[in-house]
């Protein structure tokens, strides 16, 4: 049942109103009063100057503290922020091969991949994974953002902004700024446990961080790490066909199916530290190691699958769910130099490295080439990625006779990249390979490698006490496709203490990342109850080409943004953002084209050595698309008595048009007309997958020592889109959610916290039938919050 605005509100009042103790001290309502507010915190996102404060930003920001990331039972990053901020989605696919366990999260509705992700301002690396299955985030190649551990986070700048002119690549829909901790002092402990309403998916994390301070250079270390384990969950539904059901077998039970969060066991470090080099200059370095083992669950193999009956009677006598297995590693490091001259210049020399691994392995499966002396478990092959990165960033303050200096902002960067897909085992490709997740073949294996450098140049200046500009631009050579040029104008303007515009136009542009470019593989795939054998080829290779590919090419940006910032009274701040982001030339996973029955297509692979294979696809720049939507954020710190209310309010709506589709290749068109590079179920996809629009209101209670707290999302109705059949299309229904947290502090630095996310137990509109796998598949990959029900959890913290 969807929760009712007047039964929400009725709710987050009785969740605070009824925790509330009898004694209240008053000491904690005069800290709340003195205690500094969120815009008055300095940004290093979007701007070169020193003391730019949220406030007065020409971008729209958002502050993340660790506070709002710790406000729910997550354990995730990407899953912390995507309650926190009302334009970040972040679903929870299921049955999607290596995006159930490394999920993308998506910034204003556009691509995963159109969004870039600094750590300490710093480029971080993409994931080795591109996704090719049927979910938010289709064809993207994106940054893991749970990669990074909680426990080293200080604070999260998301800028809402094109920042291509001062950033490079990807930053077409905003830049996500990860700050880590660095004080060379405190530190905290935190035990956290929980469990689904439904009995499964338990989990459990140990973290921790410290500051330690060097007294002979006035150095700082600071040190984080994390361990956990989450258990799987299984929400699909009873078999509901007319073929015989397949009954019971070990480890699944009625049901048949996995279809729910992963199996993670995860261990993450960073340290983040700073060493003074005499008085003006410093030595800093950050480095951040994750690792996690990741399994997910493919679609159930019945007790007669593929006819293989006498087989599998020997072998899975009562069907089997292969297992595929994600062995995860991330690294990363920073190293830089930093300090000021007697000229007023400031410099910033830094080398960063980049890597992500990813070794697959296909488990409790077989291959049915090789008979009853098949092994269970394969080596499926690996995927990794890594960067190094080079920059050199100048500023100077200029004395141009305005009311204050200009700041001058110069640089260079060199980029190298490498991507690598390995093959598997032989006998995890040989035949039909191993079944849920065949091995990568020779054919697939390759290395490949770019590079590219950059310059580029700002100015910032405060032309009068009320009326501030900037200008950005970046030229970007690629060795493998070209070079791009980016520029971006800001500005804002203050009307008075309460009111000021600002806004921006700015261009921008994405690389097509090397995954994009070289992966390929055959795996299966489930579209609307359809199983089938779906080839990803290179778009520059022999197959795709004779499909109509080309080689790909950047896209493009021009977006625009207006808005205003009002604080009409002592503590309360509302921005409204409007924006407009026009892409060019947009980088997509061609719909999968169905070569069933199509004996001219069949033949075409056969001569190219591609059989079997029911489906193709390969990534284009086939669509323009054009987004344009409106943030809302309001804050309230009301000081009381005895205690202080922090009030939250946001609303992000969002649409995507595709403007622009190109014709089919004469290649294709010549194959037939059913097959279309951008059919209905992609241009759906990234039209109406997300919600349209999306709703947070959330309350904090804090007294001397209890925290009470509760957060309401409402997530708009969303769309999957059939790739054939209108009258199958479904829109999915608006959804409710609420998280609620009580916190007590028995002792000075101690927390105990007991909460529940989705307390009151909301799952999303059930899938109609015939697109559900004969019921087995309740649930829509595409659902903002995931189907896992209410999560109930307790944490113990430690602080000094």
């Amino acid at each position: 049942m969807a929760l009712k605005p007047h039964l929400l509100a009725a709710a987050v009042t009785t969740a605070l109103l009824a925790a509330a103790p009898a004694a209240q001290a008053q000491e904690a309502g005069e800290a709340a009063s003195r205690s500094p507010t969120v815009l008055d915190t300095l940004i290093v996102t979007g701007t070169r100057i020193a003391d730019r404060t949220v406030a007065e930003s020409q971008s729209p920001i958002d502050i993340i503290t660790p506070e709002a990331l710790s406000a729910t039972g997550t354990t995730e990053l990407a899953t912390a922020l995507a309650r926190a901020l009302p334009s970040l989605n972040f679903p929870r696919p299921a049955m999607a091969d290596g995006t159930s366990g490394v999920r993308p999260a998506q910034l204003r509705g556009l691509s995963p991949d159109q969004v870039l992700v600094l750590v300490n301002g710093k480029r971080r690396h993409v994931s080795a994974l591109v996704n090719v299955n049927g979910t938010i985030g289709r064809g993207s190649s994106a940054v893991d953002l749970n990669a990074i551990p909680v426990a080293a986070i200080e604070r999260v700048e998301v800028l809402r902004d094109g920042a291509s002119a001062q950033y490079g690549s990807d930053a077409i829909a905003g830049v996500v700024n990860i700050v880590l901790k660095g004080a060379g002092e405190g530190g905290s402990l935190v035990a956290a446990g929980g469990e689904y309403s439904e009995g499964d998916g338990t989990q459990w994390q140990l973290s921790g961080d410290a500051g330690l301070g060097l007294r002979r250079d006035g150095g700082t270390v600071h040190l984080a790490a994390q361990v956990g384990h989450q258990d799987p969950t299984n929400r699909s539904g009873p078999y509901q066909g007319t073929a015989p059901h397949t009954g019971n077998f070990p480890g699944v039970g009625e049901r048949g199916f996995r279809f729910g969060e992963a199996e993670v066991d995860q261990f993450a470090v960073s340290a983040n530290a700073a060493f003074n080099v005499g008085e003006r200059s410093q030595v800093y370095l950050t480095a951040i190691a994750s690792d996690r083992d990741i399994t997910s669950f493919a679609f159930y193999r019945s007790r007669n699958h593929s006819g293989q009956g006498n087989l599998l009677a020997q072998v899975y006598p009562e069907g089997y769910v292969p297992e595929i297995n994600q062995d995860a590693k991330d690294r990363s490091a920073v190293l830089g130099y930093k300090g000021s001259s007697d000229n007023g210049w400031t410099w910033d020399l830094s080398y960063s490295y980049g890597n992500n691994d990813l070794d697959f392995h296909t488990r409790n499966t077989i291959n049915y080439a090789l008979g009853v002396d098949s092994p269970r478990s394969f080596h499926a092959g690996r995927l990794e990625y890594s960067q190094d990165v080079f920059n050199a960033d100048f500023s100077k303050a200029l004395d141009l006779g305005l009311a204050y200096p200009a700041t001058l902002s110069l640089g260079a960067e060199y980029r190298e990249e490498e991507w690598r897909q390995s093959a598997g085992e032989p006998d995890s490709y040989f035949g039909s390979g191993a079944q849920g997740f065949g091995g990568f073949t020779p054919r697939n294996a390759g290395s490949y490698q770019r590079d590219s450098h950059a310059v580029y140049a700002g100015l910032e200046a405060d032309l009068t006490d009320r009326f501030s500009a900037g200008i950005a631009g970046r030229y970007e050579d690629y060795s493998d496709f070209g070079s791009e040029t980016s520029g971006k104008l800001s500005a804002r303007y203050a009307f008075s203490d309460a009111v000021a515009l600002r806004a921006t136009v700015a261009s921008g542009f994405r690389a097509p990342a090397l995954a994009q470019q070289n992966y390929q593989a055959v795996t299966t795939n489930i579209n609307n109850s359809v199983v089938t054998e779906t080839g990803t080829f290179p778009a520059s290779g022999a197959v795709a080409q004779a499909l109509g590919a080309e080689p790909l090419t950047a896209e493009t940006s021009l977006s625009y943004s207006v808005g205003l910032v009002l604080q009409p009274a002592e503590r309360v701040y509302v921005t409204v953002d409007a924006y407009q982001i026009d892409i060019d030339d947009r980088i997509v996973l061609s719909s999968n084209l169905n070569l069933v029955g199509n004996q001219a297509a069949q033949d075409l692979l056969a001569s190219l050595g591609i059989n079997g294979v029911t489906a193709a696809r390969y990534f284009n720049n086939a669509i323009d698309t054009r987004t344009r939507g409106v943030d809302v954020v309001g804050t309230w710190s009301v000081p009381l008595a005895a205690s202080s209310l922090d009030l939250t309010a946001s609303y992000n709506h969002n649409k995507t048009e595709v403007t622009r589709i190109a014709p089919n290749p004469p290649a294709l068109a010549s194959l037939g007309a059913n097959l279309e590079r951008i059919g209905r179920d992609e241009r759906g996809r990234i039209e109406e997958g997300t919600p349209r629009d999306k709703f947070a209101l959330g309350a904090l209670w804090k007294l001397a020592q209890w925290d009470f707290s509760a957060n309401a999302t409402r997530y708009g109705e969303f769309t999957s889109r059939h790739a054939s059949i209108a009258a199958q299309d479904q829109t999915y229904s608006a959804r409710w959610t609420l998280d609620t947290a009580v916190s007590f502090r028995p002792a000075t630095g101690w927390t105990l916290t007991l909460g529940a996310d989705n307390v009151l137990d909301e799952y999303p509109e059930e899938t109609i039938f015939v697109n559900s796998t004969s019921g087995m598949i309740p649930y829509s990959l595409y659902s903002p919050f995931g189907f896992n029900g209410r999560y109930v959890y307790g944490r113990v913290g430690y602080a000094w």
